[in-house]
C-alpha cells in the first residue's frame, strides 16, 4: 500500500515551506523579530494544549528526565548538529538556524494524534481524510516556521514521511501497541517538548532540544511496562 496520506502530507510541508522562505527574505529585521515571537507564543500554545492530555504526570517527568540523561550521554546534541552540517554542505546552505528549524519543525509535524491516528486510519480503511487535514495545517504551519528558521523546516518533510509511512504501512502491528494511554502520554510528553520550544522562540532559555528527544522513547517504554 502506497501511503498517499503521508506523502501529501510531505509535498505540503515542501510547499509551505518554499513560500516560507520566499516571505523570509523579503521581511526587514523588525518584522521578521516580531514574526518569531509570534510564532514562539502559537507554539506555546500548542505545546500547553498537548501537554494537558497527559493521562499520568509522573509517567511525563520521569520520562523527560531520563530522556535528557540519556541524550546528553549520548551526545544526540552533536550528532544532530554533524549531521545537519552535513546536510547543508550537501545543499550548500549557509542558513545558522538550518538545525533548529529542522528539529523543530519535525516535533511539531510528527508528535500528536492527528499524525498517529491518521496513518492508522489510513493503513486499515485507506480513509486518508485525517492526513488531508493534517496536510493543510502543516502547510500553513511550514510558512510560518520557514520564514523564521529557514531551510531546514523543509527538510522535515523526511522525517514526517518515514514516520507517518511507517505507521500507516505497519498499521495492523503498531495498532495494537498504540492504545489511547499511550497516545495521550506520548502526545504530552511531546507537548513537554513542543513547549521548550516555544521557550528558546521566545528567547527565555536555550533549550537543548535534542538532547531531550530520548524521552519519546521512554515515554512509550514506561506506559507499556505499565500496562498502557
Amino acid at each position: 500500500m502506497v501511503p498517499v496520506g503521508s506523502l501529501v502530507n510531505a509535498a505540503a510541508i515542501i510547499v509551505g515551506s518554499l513560500v516560507g522562505i520566499g516571505l523570509h527574505s523579503r521581511f526587514p529585521d523588525r518584522v521578521r523579530d516580531v514574526v518569531f515571537q509570534g510564532l514562539g507564543l502559537c507554539v506555546l500554545l500548542i505545546g500547553m494544549q498537548m501537554a494537558l492530555k497527559v493521562e499520568n504526570p509522573l509517567v511525563v517527568v520521569c520520562s523527560v528526565l531520563l530522556g535528557g540523561i540519556t541524550g546528553e550521554l549520548l551526545g544526540l546534541e552533536h550528532l544532530f548538529e554533524r549531521i545537519a552540517s552535513g546536510l547543508k554542505r550537501t545543499i550548500r546552505s549557509k542558513n545558522v538556524r538550518f538545525t533548529d528549524g529542522l528539529i523543530t519543525a519535525s516535533l511539531i509535524y510528527c508528535i500528536g494524534a492527528m499524525a498517529i491516528i491518521g496513518s492508522f486510519t489510513e493503513g486499515l480503511t485507506g480513509d486518508r481524510s485525517i492526513l488531508f487535514t493534517k496536510s493543510i495545517l502543516d502547510g500553513f504551519a511550514s510558512i510560518a516556521l520557514a520564514s523564521s528558521y529557514g531551510t531546514g523546516v523543509l527538510f522535515s518533510f523526511i522525517p514526517v514521511l518515514l514516520y507517518q509511512g511507517a505507521l500507516t504501512l505497519g498499521a495492523g502491528f503498531f495498532q495494537a501497541w498504540f492504545s489511547d494511554l499511550l497516545i495521550a502520554q506520548l502526545t504530552a510528553t511531546g507537548g513537554v517538548l513542543i513547549l521548550g520550544i516555544g521557550i528558546t522562540l521566545l528567547g527565555i532559555k536555550q533549550i537543548r532540544l535534542s538532547s531531550l528527544l530520548p524521552a519519546l522513547v521512554y515515554v512509550v517504554a514506561i506506559t507499556l511496562i505499565m500496562g498502557g
